[in-house]
């Protein structure tokens, strides 16, 4: 039985054997002949009691690890004060302010491509848009910062909209710190535009794929299908000329085609001197929701791979950080983050607890479509009527909240005894079906979970393996067992 066995997961790195004990969170490196004691166990080759005895096991015990402790009740930990997070604690709301699109990229969420809406033409109304602003600051008055973020379709199609919004946020949110962001397709910025996101400080995503090929290949004009590219790249320069200082609050988000050339793209983003002072965030291209699953071209995954592999080399001193590729750069600090912020350090899991996927639907991330519907995030198909947990008019539906807040229940049994638990990353978009939240659909994501949180244990060991000094706040890795 699993309950009957130690809470913990063992993997190997070329420089040594170790052991994560999901109850203390910590990590162990240990001896071989222990690992394979443990493996043992694990995979139901031999009972525990038959090596609790062992020198080493004694020692480990005494040290509070191996235990088997699960948690008894799969429940979110704010399942009690939820209402209290949403009346006081909304932190950013996004507006859709637009349906209406003047691209058609053949990757967007709303291309037909996903189940989720497509691009219409219909705008969210001034009055809307007020509610939501007043929302966002009657539901946030424990918030220190809050954040008005504007979505579309291309949002930059409302611009006098944004303006007023702007404006009206400001005014109301007098005495608080307000930030305001961005997301567009970058074909429509202008000087006005531009000089008006200066003096309000917001900050801009610009959608910008690599070079002229790899852009144009999926992001088209919706006009006459022509590519893009040449209009970015031009948007981009008035920027740099005329705002040297501004491109620090831009970034570039990069969806990655795996058709497309890796080489070509990296080295664009590599030689290219007019976004040398932006950052830069790659993904590839979205799989929620989608009708057809792609597989990533196994040459651009390995390319990419390898430039993963050199980042970490600079972090050792092997390789001069200007040979590393923008496209990971950003990797090292993900990682870093995950190893500091997030591992919090207990003598062992508590009886009730929820798998850590699942926000605190709303109050992080709360985003309003053009009628004013409200959803956990931007990432939510629109045409999931699971994933409405509220409208400006009436506020929030607690137990629609609560309800995909807790989506660990619909399989409590396997949450329970998954090493991963601590560090699941499944919310319920990888649940939601459209026509409710699935069981199945869920445990589909978990074999992906628990190999890249693996890798992500096997990356960070090795790098201090090999002296990377991360500080003082990372997780621990213990040296228990030298044999």
């Amino acid at each position: 039985m699993n309950s009957d066995k130690p809470f913990i997961h063992l993997f190997q790195t070329p420089g040594g054997y170790y052991l994560f004990d999901v109850n203390t969170n910590y990590i162990l490196k240990i001896g071989r002949r222990i690992y394979e004691k443990l493996w043992g166990v694990l995979k139901d080759k031999q009972d525990f009691a038959n090596i609790e005895q062992d020198k080493d096991i004694i020692y480990l015990r005494n040290n509070g690890f191996l235990l088997n402790k699960r948690v008894s009740e799969i429940s979110h930990p704010v399942n009690d004060t939820l209402k209290y997070y949403l009346d006081r604690k909304v932190g950013m709301a996004t507006l859709q302010v637009t349906r209406n699109c003047n691209l058609r990229c053949s990757y967007c969420a709303y291309s037909g491509k996903y189940f989720n809406r497509i691009h219409e033409n219909k705008t969210m109304t001034f009055e809307t848009a007020k509610k939501a602003i007043e929302f966002l600051i009657n539901h946030s008055t424990e918030s220190e910062r809050i954040n008005l973020g504007f979505y579309g379709g291309e949002p930059l199609l409302e611009f006098d909209l944004i303006r007023k919004c702007i404006e009206y946020a400001e005014e109301m949110a007098e005495g608080k710190n307000i930030s305001f962001t961005m997301t567009t397709n970058g074909t429509l910025l202008t000087e006005e535009i531009v000089d008006y996101f200066v003096k309000h400080n917001l900050v801009l995503t610009v959608s910008l794929d690599g070079d002229k090929k790899a852009h144009d290949k999926n992001r088209k004009f919706s006009a006459n299908g022509k590519g893009t590219f040449d209009v970015i790249i031009k948007n981009i320069e008035m920027i740099k000329l005329k705002y040297p200082d501004y491109m620090k609050n831009m970034l570039i988000n990069i969806v990655m085609d795996t058709e497309n050339d890796f080489e070509c793209i990296n080295q664009f983003f590599f030689n290219s001197e007019i976004l040398n002072d932006t950052i830069m965030m790659s993904t590839y291209v979205n799989e929620n929701y989608i009708k057809d699953s792609n597989i990533p071209e196994e040459d651009f995954v390995l390319k990419r791979q390898y430039e993963t592999f050199k980042m970490y080399l600079s972090k050792i001193k092997r390789l001069d950080e200007k040979y590393v590729s923008k496209l990971v750069s950003g990797q090292y600090y993900v990682l870093k983050a995950k190893m500091q912020d997030d591992w919090e350090k207990i003598k062992e899991l508590p009886d009730k607890a929820h798998p850590s996927g699942p926000c605190i639907a709303g109050a992080q991330r709360l985003f309003i479509d053009v009628d004013g519907n409200m959803l956990p995030c931007e990432k939510c198909s629109e045409t999931s009527d699971v994933m409405k947990i509220g409208h400006v008019d009436y506020g929030f539906d607690i137990d629609r909240v609560r309800n995909i807040m807790n989506i660990g229940q619909l399989s409590k049994e396997n949450c329970k005894n998954c090493w991963a638990f601590r560090r699941c990353q499944l919310c319920a978009v990888s649940a939601d079906n459209i026509t409710g939240l699935s069981k199945e659909k869920k445990l589909s994501g978990c074999t992906g979970v628990k190999l890249a949180l693996e890798n992500e244990l096997k990356d960070y060991c090795v790098l201090r393996e090999l002296g990377h000094n991360f500080d003082e706040n990372n997780i621990p890795v213990l040296d228990m067992v030298s044999i």
